[in-house]
């Protein structure tokens, strides 16, 4: 089973990498395929990659559904063996 969970961006760590926080666990990043990235934005994630933006309330409705179905707890473990 593939997941994409959406991110926020803690830090910029160079053109091609950041931080990125997701459940309370921070993990570098690839974020090659998405332009323009500032601190506070929030990317959907998967195996490691940005794969685009993703506006704040969109990201938070998302994260908001994977909490009420029990994912939250899955997310933290995925998202802590990306790296």
């Amino acid at each position: 089973m593939c997941l994409a969970i959406p991110v926020r961006i803690t830090e910029l760590l160079d053109d091609d990498r950041a931080l990125a926080s997701a459940g309370g666990i921070v993990r570098e990043i690839d974020t090659t395929l998405v332009d323009d990235l500032r601190v506070g934005d929030y990317v959907i994630l998967h195996v490691g990659y940005a794969l685009s933006k993703l506006n704040e309330a969109e990201a938070q409705k998302t994260l908001e559904a994977m909490a009420a179905i029990g994912a939250t707890g899955e997310v933290a473990e995925v998202t802590h063996e990306i790296h």
